[in-house]
This record gives C-alpha cells, structure tokens and sequence, in this order.
C-alpha cells in the first residue's frame, strides 16, 4: 500500500505536479488519477494514470481501491476521523429521517410522492423465509430462462415474468426481510440475471416503504426485472471483461439501454413503464448519465427508483473484475451523491429503507461473537434480530442462536450485546447460503447461555 499522504508535491522535468489524496466517494468526472492505494497490477485498469471521463471508471474505482491520489487539490475532503465514524454519520442520517414530514404529492418524475399505504409485516421473518425461499428460487429461474432465451432469439415471456414478480411482491408484503435477506446471497455466476431479481426485490421492498399501492410495486417490480434485458444484446467477451472496458467496449455496454427499449417495445403495448425504465435508469439528476443526457425533471420516476436500487446492488454484488462491498460503503455513496446522481429524497428514503445493518449482513459484536442479521425493524434498524453463528474465538457456536438487541439481552458475562461493525461475506467462514439451504435462519429470540 502507499503512504497516505495529502498536498504531495512531485517534480516531472521542470514541473512540480501537486498529488493529492482522496477518498473514492469523492470522485468525479474529469479529475486526474495519478496513483491509487494499491499497485496497478493489482487492478482492472489498463493504463497507469487517467483522466475519469466515464461514470464506469467511477464504479470500477470505488470498488476497487478506499483512497487514490489525483492531480491538484480539491477544496475538502473527508477526514480520516470522519471515515471512521461512517456509522454514526448514517446513525445520523437514520434519526433525521424518522422524524421526516412525507413530502408534497408531486407529478411523476419530480419529488417522492405522498406515502399512500401503510404497512406491517403480517408474518414473522422464520415463516415467511419457507415461502420467500421459494418464490426466490422461482424468480431466479425465470429470470435465467429470460435472459438466456433472449440471447437466442426467443421472444420474451412476459405473462411468466408478471406471475413470479407477483408471488416476490406478496411475499414482501407479507415480510420483506426474508427475500430482502435472500439478495444478500452473492454469486458472480449468472450475475445478470441475479442482479435483476435483487433489482426486482430491493425495488419492491422500497415500493412498500414509499407506501406505493399494491399494483404499482408490481410494475415497479416487473421494471426491476427487466430493466437489464437490454444486456442479451451485447457480447459476452464485453459483459464477462475481468478488466476495466476500454472507451469502445464501454460505447457498447451504454447501448443496453437501447437495446432494451427496443425489446420491451416489440414485446407488449402493457409495458410502456418497463421500456422507460429500461431505457432511462442509468439517466442522472445532473444530466450525467446516458443514453440521452436527460436532466432532473425529465427522468420517470421509476426510472429513479431503479437506477438507485441497481447502483446499491452492482456496488454490494461480486462481479467477474471484483468482489462485492459492504452495504454500508454503497449507502456512503448513495448519500455522498444525492442530488447529482440520484434524487435526493429518494436516496434518504433508500437509506433508511436498507438501514445500516440489513437483513443478510455478517455483524461482529462488541464481545468477538459474529452473527447474521435475520430481521430489522423499520423503527430500530440500530437493533436488529442476529443469528449467532460464532463464539468470541471465531469457532463454530453450538447451537446458534438469536438475540433480539431491541430487548438489550445480555452475554454470558452479562454484557448487553451491541454491533461492532460489518463485516464481508465469508469472514470467519461464514457464507450466508449456507445457512438458508440449512433452515438455520430463524427469528425467535433464544435464552442467553448460563454463565460458567
């Protein structure tokens, strides 16, 4: 790693270049990387010192490197003392926006509109897992079977697509834990299609949140499903890259977008939010994004929803060029771009949906024990219910079981539990799936051990 330093000043012939370093949410378009924190070789990027000019090149930045170094200087830049507090800063966020008055109904395309419904989870997350897991595994299904029949030339299936989108909305009706957990599960096999139905997921988990009525976290969910489909259409040597694309290959993949507009129109005359979604969700607030420089007001607001929800899920997902981040490091950057990237009230409102503990993340407690989120309730996402898979040595925990921290349960030692940090899929050897396919995840609370 090289050393972390701020104003460095290095000569080149006669010219002093000033380096400066920052952190890659503060990355944006038309700066000049000159190093990162890590050797090249140890990356995707082909050249050694660039000039940003792609929104891709932020992506493949901020997933793989914490800080680089950029020609110049910026005004400000997060201080080491406010990157480790980036769980308060979202704590923060967490609090504000309980309190938050519901906005001003507004014409679609503009603010978040008035919250509609209200719900409440009918059933607890244990039981609605048995179902979810099902449904689940129907979605994957048919979305593989979509994507690999559009790659040859079949025509899409629209009524098999509506059916299973419709049995993941009830099942998040009912609980959106037990799916919104089943995202978490990460596997770059196939991550077009996976990635889709976790778009369809977190879209309707989010739906549900925004009080959306039934039917519209149905198409907002079939959007979600199928704003990708556009990908069948570009070459799998481009799709598959282990390396940063280069600006032709990148012209390509911007072309999803299109490609996709063009099958959702020949599919179905019902699909005209789709065919919007598919070809406006990589559309920016700031006029950015592509493929038509569209600015705020212009953009549909499903089209929002589901470009924050794709950015979230590609940034916490392992793909062929790199591993998947923590969610919190993909809500960082949700929130450091609100307002230029993504709608402002739409990103709070993501935040507080996906809290900072969601359901399916690996949490390491403050006494070394390591657990599963299995259920966070809307109105404490600080405590949520945790799986305890691990005792404080690392070693396997005989049985596990779950502690409900909005009850304050003790240890052993009779130390209130509390959540240190987060930690990545397969810490410790622990890998989510293999829980799921073991019926471990439950929700009852368990009695604390008795002490020695």
């Amino acid at each position: 790693m090289v050393q972390k330093k701020r104003g460095h000043v290095m000569k080149a012939g006669h010219q002093e270049i000033i380096e400066t370093q920052v952190d890659v949410s503060e990355l944006a378009l038309g700066m000049h990387v000159t190093r990162l924190d890590r050797p090249w070789e140890e990356t995707s990027f082909l050249i050694q010192g660039f000039v940003i000019k792609d929104p891709s090149e932020l992506d493949a930045l901020r997933a793989q490197c914490d800080f680089v170094f950029i020609e110049g200087r910026i005004q400000k830049a997060h201080s080491v003392r406010e990157k480790r507090n980036g769980n308060k800063r979202l704590s923060g966020l967490l609090r504000r926006f309980k309190s938050k008055p519901a906005p001003e109904p507004a014409a679609q395309g503009a603010k978040v509109p008035r919250k509609r419904v209200t719900y409440i989870n009918k059933v607890d997350t244990g039981r609605e897992m048995i179902a979810g897991k099902v449904r689940f595994e129907e979605a994957q299904e048919t979305a593989k079977s979509i994507m690999s029949g559009l790659r040859v030339g079949r025509t899409l299936d629209i009524n098999k697509a509506r059916k299973v989108v419709k049995g993941c909305v009830e099942s998040v009706l009912r609980n959106e834990n037990a799916l919104m957990l089943l995202t978490k599960i990460k596997n770059q096999d196939e991550y077009t299609a996976e990635h889709c139905i976790n778009v369809a997921i977190l879209s309707a988990a989010f739906g549900k949140h925004l009080g959306l009525l039934q039917g519209e976290i149905e198409t907002l969910a079939l959007c979600g499903l199928l704003h990708d489909v556009g990908k069948t259409k570009i070459p799998d040597e481009i799709l598959n890259k282990p390396g940063a694309l280069t600006p032709n290959e990148f012209e390509l993949m911007r072309h999803h977008t299109t490609h996709g507009r063009t099958i959702l129109m020949g599919t179905s005359h019902s699909l005209n939010t789709a065919v919007d979604v598919a070809f406006s969700h990589h559309e920016r607030m700031d006029g950015s994004g592509y493929p038509r420089g569209l600015e705020a007001h212009q953009i549909p607001y499903f089209a929002k929803i589901i470009g924050l929800v794709d950015t979230y899920d590609a940034i916490t997902s392992d793909r062929v060029y790199d591993k998947g981040r923590a969610s919190m490091h993909a809500l960082e950057i949700i929130h450091k771009h609100r307002g230029t990237q993504f709608d402002a009230e739409l990103a709070d409102e993501f935040i507080q949906l996906i809290g900072i503990y969601p359901p399916g993340s690996i949490v390491e407690m403050v006494n070394g024990e390591v657990g599963i989120v299995v259920e966070s309730d809307p109105t404490h996402k600080l405590k949520p219910r945790v799986l305890l898979v691990r005792e404080s040595d690392k070693t396997i925990m005989p049985p596990n079981r779950v502690v409900d921290l909005m009850a304050s349960p003790e240890d052993a030692a009779g130390r209130v539990y509390c959540i240190a940090k987060e930690v990545p899929e397969g810490t410790y050897d622990i890998r989510l799936q293999d829980f799921v396919e073991q019926g471990l995840i439950v929700t009852k609370p368990s009695p604390p051990p008795s002490a020695p």
